[in-house]
C-alpha cells in the first residue's frame, strides 16, 4: 500500500478522535446549559423586585437624597467584568473584550480567569482577585462584592459602577452589555404606580442605602448566571460547527483515501498485466 493511502488513514483516524472529544464537550455543554437557563429564569424575578422597590422609594419621595444617587465624573469609574475561565467558546470572551470602554486607573473587579489575563498587564487598579474563577461564584460571593462596591463608592473611592457581562437571548444569540449600577437612577417607566402613604423605620434614606447592596449583588448575580448561559451556549455552538467540520474533513480524506487505493490497485494489476506479456 502506498505510503499516501497510510498517511490518509492516520489522518481520518486522527479527524475521528478530535471529534470524539469535540462531540463529548458539545453533550457536557448541552447539559449544563440546561441547567444555567434555569437558574437565570429562577431568579430574574428577584432583582427585578429589588429595583422595582428602589424605584419607588425614590418615586414617591421628592426630598429624596442618597450618597448612592451621586456620581462623579472626575473620579475613576469601578467596573465588574464578568467572562470565562477557559476557552473553546467561540467568540464568547473576545466579543466582551471589545465592546469595554475602560480608561486607565478605573478599578476593576474580575469575575472569571480570562478577565484575570486579560486586564494582567494593563493599567488598571485591581480591586480583588477573590473571584477570578466565574464557575465557583455564587450568591454569597455577588452579596460580598455588592458590599465592598457600596462601602467603597460611599468613601468616594471611585464615582461609578458599571457591570459588564454577556447578556443570554437565546441559544444562537449572546450580546455583550455593560449596565450601569451607581450612581442609581431610576429607569423610564410608562405608567407610574398610584402614590401609596408608607411608613419606613429608620426612614427611607436609611432603607434605601441598606437595599442598594442587595440590588447590587442581584443585578451582579444576574450578570453571572446570564453569562454562565451565554458561554455554555457559545461553547455548544462552538463544538457543533467543529462536528460539522469534522464530518466534511472525513468525508473528503476518505473520498482521497478510497481514490488512492484505487489508484494503487490499478498500478498493480497494470504491472502484473505487463510482466506477464515479457
Amino acid at each position: 500500500m502506498p505510503q499516501s493511502t497510510k498517511i490518509i488513514k492516520n489522518r481520518i483516524k486522527s479527524v475521528e478522535g478530535t471529534k470524539q472529544i469535540t462531540k463529548a464537550m458539545e453533550l457536557v455543554a448541552t447539559s449544563k446549559l440546561r441547567r444555567a437557563k434555569e437558574n437565570m429564569e429562577r431568579i430574574k424575578p428577584y432583582f427585578e423586585s429589588l429595583r422595582s422597590l428602589a424605584e419607588d422609594l425614590m418615586e414617591a419621595n421628592t426630598d429624596f437624597s442618597s450618597p448612592f444617587c451621586k456620581g462623579d465624573e472626575n473620579k475613576p469609574a469601578c467596573h465588574v467584568v464578568i467572562a470565562g475561565d477557559r476557552g473553546l467558546a467561540g467568540g464568547y470572551n473576545a466579543n466582551l473584550f471589545r465592546s469595554l470602554k475602560i480608561k486607565e486607573g478605573d478599578y476593576i473587579v474580575p469575575v472569571g480567569k480570562k478577565v484575570c489575563e486579560y486586564f494582567a498587564k494593563k493599567n488598571v487598579n485591581i480591586l480583588t482577585y477573590d473571584y477570578s474563577l466565574a464557575g465557583n461564584v455564587r450568591v454569597g460571593d455577588c452579596t460580598r462584592i455588592a458590599q465592598l462596591l457600596a462601602r467603597d463608592y460611599k468613601e468616594g473611592k471611585f464615582g461609578s459602577v458599571d457591570v459588564s457581562y454577556t447578556r443570554f437571548v437565546n441559544v444562537l444569540t449572546f450580546e455583550p452589555e455593560t449596565e450601569e449600577l451607581l450612581p442609581f437612577a431610576p429607569r423610564e417607566r410608562g405608567e407610574k404606580k398610584a402614590g401609596v402613604l408608607t411608613i419606613y423605620e429608620g426612614g427611607v434614606e436609611a432603607v434605601f442605602n441598606q437595599l442598594i447592596p442587595q440590588y447590587i449583588s442581584g443585578i451582579i448575580y444576574g450578570a453571572v448566571t446570564s453569562s454562565v448561559a451565554s458561554e455554555l451556549s457559545s461553547r455548544r455552538n462552538a463544538m457543533q460547527a467543529a462536528n460539522k467540520n469534522a464530518d466534511e474533513m472525513i468525508a473528503d480524506l476518505t473520498l482521497k483515501y478510497n481514490r488512492s487505493r484505487q489508484s494503487a490497485i490499478t498500478q498493480e494489476i497494470t504491472e502484473i498485466v505487463a510482466g506477464s506479456e515479457i
